[in-house]
Formats: C-alpha cells, sequence, structure tokens
C-alpha cells in the first residue's frame, strides 16, 4: 500500500475509524463461526486418520481444516458480505446493511461471492492448519519430545498463518472483487473477474494488498494458535494423578 494512495486517502476519506468501519459486524458474525469451526476441525482432526490410508494420515489437519472451514461457511460468508459493504462506505450500520442487501438483493445478495469465498477460504483453512500441525510437530521433534512453550506456538501460529495468507491473496481479491460488486454484475463468476483483473490490471493487481494481509494474518495466527492450545490445555482431561493434563 503506497502512502499517498492508501494510508493518507483513507485517513483523509474516514480518519482513524475508517480503518475499523465494520468490525461490530464482522465481530458478531466471527465468533460464532469460530465456535461452529473448531466444533468441526478437532473431532475432524482426531477421528479421520483411521479413515485414511497409512501414507496419507499425516493429511488429517489439512482435511479437517477443509471440513471446518466448509460448515463455517454458512455464517462467514454473510459476515464477510456485509464487512465488505460497509468497508467500502456503501453502509454505516451493520443492521441496515443486511436490510438493505436482503430487500435489494434478497437472502442471495448476503452470499454474494460464495464460490470465490469457498475458493479463497477452504485452500487457506487447509493449509494453514496443516502447516500449522505439521511445524509444530517437526518442532517437537527437533526439541526431544517436549511440551512446546507458548513463545514457540505464538511463532509457529505466526509463519503459519503469514506465509499461508500470502500464496492466497489472489483468491482473496477474487473474492473481494465479486463480493462488493453488488448488483452491477461486473464480473460473473470466479473466472471471469480473474480474467478481467488480468487484463485491465495486470497480473500484480491479483497481489494487491498483501503486505498488510501477511502482516495481520501472521499477528492473527500468533495471537489465534497460541490462545487455542491454552484453551485445549485448560479443557484437556486430568491424569490419575491430578497433576496436569493429558497431552496428545
Amino acid at each position: 500500500m503506497t502512502q499517498g494512495g492508501g494510508i493518507r486517502a483513507l485517513l483523509a476519506a474516514g480518519g482513524g475509524k475508517a480503518l475499523y468501519a465494520g468490525v461490530w459486524g464482522n465481530l458478531a458474525g466471527v465468533m460464532p463461526a469460530s465456535a461452529l469451526f473448531m466444533a468441526i476441525y478437532e473431532p475432524a482432526k482426531t477421528h479421520l486418520p483411521p479413515l485414511l490410508p497409512t501414507n496419507f494420515q499425516f493429511l488429517s489437519p489439512f482435511v479437517a481444516g477443509a471440513a471446518a472451514g466448509l460448515g463455517s461457511s454458512v455464517i462467514r460468508v454473510p459476515t464477510e458480505v456485509i464487512k465488505q459493504r460497509m468497508q467500502t462506505g456503501e453502509f454505516t450500520k451493520a443492521t441496515t446493511a443486511v436490510r438493505t442487501v436482503i430487500a435489494r438483493e434478497g437472502l442471495r445478495g448476503m452470499y454474494a461471492g460464495y464460490g470465490s469465498f469457498l475458493l479463497r477460504d477452504l485452500p487457506f483453512d487447509a493449509l494453514e492448519f496443516f502447516s500449522y500441525e505439521e511445524t509444530k510437530r517437526l518442532w517437537r521433534q527437533a526439541v526431544g519430545g517436549r511440551e512446546l512453550t507458548p513463545v514457540e506456538t505464538s511463532a509457529i501460529g505466526a509463519v503459519a498463518g503469514a506465509w499461508t495468507g500470502f500464496i492466497t491473496t489472489p483468491l482473496d481479491v477474487l473474492k473481494t472483487r465479486l463480493m462488493t460488486q453488488g448488483s452491477s454484475g461486473q464480473y460473473t463468476g470466479v473466472v471471469d473477474c480473474a480474467t478481467k483483473i488480468v487484463k485491465k490490471e495486470g497480473v500484480k493487481a491479483l497481489f494487491r494488498g498483501w503486505e498488510p494481509r501477511v502482516t495481520w494474518i501472521g499477528i492473527g495466527g500468533c495471537v489465534f494458535f497460541t490462545a487455542l492450545e491454552a484453551s485445549k490445555k485448560f479443557y484437556a482431561p486430568k491424569p490419575a494423578d491430578g497433576k496436569g493434563p493429558v497431552l496428545n
């Protein structure tokens, strides 16, 4: 993001508040969506290995991440649509955005860009959780099998989030364009959107905004996976002596 056309323009248009446009509407959907995601992911990760061929059991976090992403998309997609429409300045309140989108475009409008969302988020969820679980496993082997510290967990989560965020940036660009086009019909689908962007703006346009995306997703991965491990430890069943959690 260039200083002249990016941050300065954003601050001039809406001040510091513009950086947090749509935050409340987003939080309202993120919490139940995240809860549903983990309710699917953890059991799937645990029960998938016996169902997969021996040579592919290591892919259970990948499959579980994709399955959890698919299940939680019923909440995440409408949340993302409202957030995107508010961030573009079309609406200032989430409730107004929901009512207006449904009135103008029907329920289908709340799931605008659903295909592109899945195209971005299923690979993202699968790759991020697979990267995290595999990196954690390899690092744990490297340090003799001991329990990882919160600092180590944070670093692994940050790396998993950052690199996954970068390689899925083109999918995020396509998703954003499709979700914010409203009823204009500028794009007819993912392929049409990608073709028009490359033709008119060049391939680099597909990676527009990768810097803040990598930064924030890296930070998010750091916080999320650290909190996840802490909560798993807190709720883990106690051993017979009652001295600590049973670790997997």
